[in-house]
């Protein structure tokens, strides 16, 4: 009689992560770019934090997880972050969001501030970025750029903030939707003039779309058309250096400033929007304070 293989041995679920909370960046849209290491922290984590629990669930499936989630988004009480800091002592607590990387126009601040704060390890897991992918196929300068997330919805408040972006010297970038899109990029053609731009929508996904041209043009076409659907990201070149082709854009922006600002400081933005000696534009704002 033939001796009897051996039973194979039980199966095990995945290796635990050592405790901490994981930083898990996840699709923005196609959820072929999940990450094989973002796959496996979502696997073996024993809380998945998530701002949309039927979202997470489509991303957990994806990567065939069977973590339990725990809704936790900008509304969420302080005594659940506090609970979550503690559970991160002993165990591995994953953060998503509903696409991209956490934190990035998402939740999640308090809870990496609190968790560093008790101690508690805190393991970013690089992915997809929509700002940074529609910067990669922009066609806009790339050394330097600044990403300020979504403006203000109030147009007095969105019109001080753009303002305070004029004299950035880099690529601009903002989120935006699609029912806001037209207003916005009239209130930056207006407050940064009218630079080269791009809008990039439905990044990764099949109705992906970049549309380049002059603030002005596109605020004009935005204007007539339907609000578009979709996650929108808009980029705004720098600034161009005045010339002898544009006679009076730099009294007309710094006129502009001054009525927002003391004219110390909008001497300033303007010198830097357009590469002018600070000293020079702030001489013009004397000049144009004694003329009133």
């Amino acid at each position: 009689m033939a001796a009897q293989a051996p039973a194979p041995p039980p199966e095990t679920g995945p290796e635990r992560l050592p405790p901490g909370l994981y930083i898990v960046a996840g699709p923005i849209g196609n959820l072929a770019d999940l990450t094989l290491r973002a796959a496996d922290v979502l696997r073996r984590a024993d809380l998945v934090a998530c701002e949309d629990t039927r979202v997470t669930a489509k991303l957990l499936r994806a990567a065939r997880s069977r973590a339990p989630m725990q809704a936790y988004h900008d509304h969420s009480p302080a005594a659940l972050t506090a609970a979550l800091v503690a559970r991160a002592h002993t165990e591995a607590i994953a953060l998503v969001s509903d696409s991209g990387t956490p934190l990035i126009s998402d939740p999640g601040f308090e809870l990496v501030r609190a968790a560093r704060a008790a101690g508690v390890p805190v393991t970013p897991i690089p992915g997809p970025n929509a700002a940074i992918a529609a910067l990669s196929a922009s066609g806009l300068a790339t050394d330097r750029f600044f990403f300020a997330g979504f403006l203000p919805a109030r147009e007095a408040a969105r019109a001080d903030a753009i303002l305070a972006l004029r004299g950035v010297p880099g690529t601009l970038i903002f989120h935006e939707s699609g029912p806001r899109l037209a207003a916005t990029l009239a209130a930056l053609a207006h407050g940064l003039g009218d630079r080269e731009a791009v809008i990039a929508r439905e990044l990764t996904k099949r109705h992906e779309t970049f549309r380049h041209g002059r603030l002005a043009a596109l605020a004009a076409e935005a204007a007539q058309d339907a609000p578009p659907r979709g996650e929108i990201v808009v980029l705004v070149g720098p600034a161009e250096r005045a010339s002898s082709e544009a006679p009076g854009a730099v009294e007309a922006a710094l006129a502009e400033a001054m009525a927002r600002m003391p004219a110390g400081k909008a001497a300033a933005s303007v010198a830097a929007a357009f590469g002018l000696p600070r000293a020079d534009v702030y001489a013009l704002a004397l000049k144009a304070q004694t003329r009133r």
